[in-house]
Formats: structure tokens, C-alpha cells, sequence
């Protein structure tokens, strides 16, 4: 399969919002997508697009942060594809990807979250080499 990889320039950051729509299940409306994702694009935040053609299939977000146990590094974030795409090995080429592009930052190591429930993903970061250090706690502050 040949998809490309691209960072998605800030001022495109909109197209991401229809794939952040359907990875959030619709739970939270497009306009304030949409806003985050601008705000996002102020905070050390990139965003990967994955490419078949000219059609947009899957994202990764990117932050980056220096932090006191690993210097320089590079956190994953809502990395989706759409799942007609899914098992194909993108996922393996998006990581490499990842890897490659946070090495040219100077980062020292990636990073990542996913949900307690997302088994499919545990399998496919172990198989990746993350290992889990911790958990991650919330607290929301507003209803």
C-alpha cells in the first residue's frame, strides 16, 4: 500500500477535525474540535497526516516537552485510522515514521497514553517496544 506521511502544516490543522470527530465518536462537537485543535497548534503540537492519494486516512498528534526523567521527548496522541485502512501495516510505517521524525527533533524518547479498555492497542505497542511505566490518572474539573 502506498501512503505517504506528511506534518500537516498549522494552517491546514483543520482537516484533521473530521477523523478527531469520528475517533471521539461524536462525543464532542465539530466547532470545539475545531478550536482545540487551533489552540493545540500554539503548544508544541504537530500533527501527522496519513496520505492514500489525496485522501486523508489516519492522524498522529505530536507534542513535545522537555521533562525531567527523559529530556526531550515526543508524545503520541490520538493516533486514528480509519478503519477500512486498519491491518494493513500503516500503523507499523506511521511509528517508524514517528521514530525517525523525533530523532531529527533531538528527542530522546517517545512517549504515549491509551486507554485502560484499548487491548488492540496494548498489543500493538508492546509489539512496537513501549513498555508501560505507569498509569495515568484524571481528574476532570468541570462537568
Amino acid at each position: 500500500m502506498g501512503v505517504q506521511f506528511t506534518i500537516i502544516p498549522e494552517e491546514d490543522m483543520s482537516i484533521i477535525v473530521p477523523l478527531l470527530d469520528q475517533l471521539n465518536e461524536g462525543r464532542i462537537s465539530e466547532d470545539i474540535l475545531l478550536q482545540r485543535t487551533q489552540e493545540m497548534a500554539q503548544q508544541n503540537y504537530e500533527c501527522i497526516g496519513i496520505w492514500e492519494v489525496d485522501l486523508l486516512i489516519g492522524i498522529c498528534g505530536m507534542w513535545f516537552q522537555t521533562r525531567h526523567y527523559a529530556g526531550k521527548s515526543l508524545e503520541v496522541d490520538h493516533v486514528f485510522i480509519q478503519e477500512n485502512f486498519r491491518n494493513k501495516g500503516i500503523g507499523d510505517q506511521l511509528m517508524n515514521f514517528v521514530y525517525d521524525y523525533a530523532k531529527s527533533k533531538k528527542c530522546n524518547w517517545v512517549e504515549l497514553n491509551t486507554y485502560v479498555e484499548n487491548f488492540p492497542s496494548h498489543k500493538f505497542y508492546n509489539r512496537q517496544g513501549f513498555i508501560a511505566r505507569g498509569y495515568h490518572f484524571v481528574k476532570p474539573l468541570v462537568e
